[in-house]
């Protein structure tokens, strides 16, 4: 499943392609906390990169923990403005999965990790594709009764 949000406008757009693992444990999704809000966890695609190894490294980078991808749920992508980047497209592919062992200490040391149940996130999500995301992964849950 493919959603696009905003409206594309006759003007160039920065593309950026990126990889997010929603984990689910004990019927809690782990989320990023910033000064920003809640966004999951992941980001930009570096040169070369796959998603999974995207995914890897900015769980790492995030977290400290290793990251186990279970499935491909659904991908978004947005046409909006950024505030350093200007028109900006980005497309996002969203993958249920877990949080294994932890190996380091967090490199970004304003994102924290926190277990939040759905009711208490769902709509609260920095963007407007990740709360659709969100959604899309937790009928995935219910329905996998994890």
């Amino acid at each position: 499943m493919h959603k696009v949000f905003g409206v594309k406008e006759k003007t160039e757009y920065a593309d950026r392609e990126g990889a997010y693992l929603i984990p689910v444990h004990s019927n809690k999704i782990g989320v990023i906390k910033t000064d920003k809000g809640y966004f999951l966890l992941g980001g930009g695609l570096d040169k070369n990169e796959s998603h999974e190894d995207c995914i890897k490294r900015e769980c790492i980078e995030e977290t400290g923990y290793t990251a186990v991808i279970k499935e491909k749920i659904c991908s978004a992508e947005t046409y909006t403005t950024h505030p350093e980047l200007g028109y900006f497209h980005p497309v996002q592919s969203y993958y249920i999965g877990e949080l294994k062992e932890k190996v380091s200490e967090p490199i970004e040391t304003d994102h924290i990790l926190k277990w939040v149940k759905y009711d208490d996130i769902k709509g609260k999500m920095f963007a407007e594709m990740q709360n659709w995301a969100l959604e899309q992964v937790w009928s995935e849950v219910v329905k996998w009764n994890l």
